[in-house]
């Protein structure tokens, strides 16, 4: 925006414009629906167990008890004018393949920003923070059962 320009009003900057094509209006993407679209894609990716950190994870846990699951979780944006950088937090199922998820979702990423909201994908950062063990479960619903046994 230049100085000459007035400022548009009631458009945050953390939204994206497009012109429409015929010229009748414009289009803006919030930057909260491009997270949701990479959130979405990734959880499509087998081996994925989950997105976020521990804090990130264990809030996610409290919000899905209540019916409020949050699909930008572990999933953070910057957004320009035509281009979109992202960084991503998961949790990987014992025994796939570290580096081969992180590529399956960072081309889920690319394809389903590129082709949902329709800009460049400058870059798509993976960071894996845990692993994710079934016999894990196994102990924690035995120390539960365990726990519950009250007179």
């Amino acid at each position: 925006m230049t100085k000459s320009q007035a400022p548009a009003p009631a458009a945050p900057a953390t939204q994206v414009k497009h012109a429409g094509k015929d010229g009748r209006g414009a289009t803006t993407v919030a930057d909260g629906v491009v997270a949701k679209i990479a959130g979405i894609a990734i959880q499509e990716i087998d081996g994925v167990y989950a997105l976020g950190g521990g804090a990130a994870r264990a809030i996610g846990s409290l919000r899905e008890r209540v019916g409020q699951k949050d699909l930008t979780q572990g999933v953070n944006v910057e957004v320009g004018q035509t281009q979109v950088a992202v960084d991503v937090t998961l949790v990987v199922e014992y025994p796939h393949a570290l580096q081969k998820v992180a590529d399956e979702a960072r081309d889920a990423v690319y394809t389903a920003i590129e082709d949902l909201v329709g800009m460049e994908v400058t870059e798509v950062n993976v960071t894996i923070t845990d692993i994710h063990v079934p016999s894990d479960d196994e102990e924690q619903a035995d120390q539960a059962a365990r726990e519950s046994r009250v007179a």
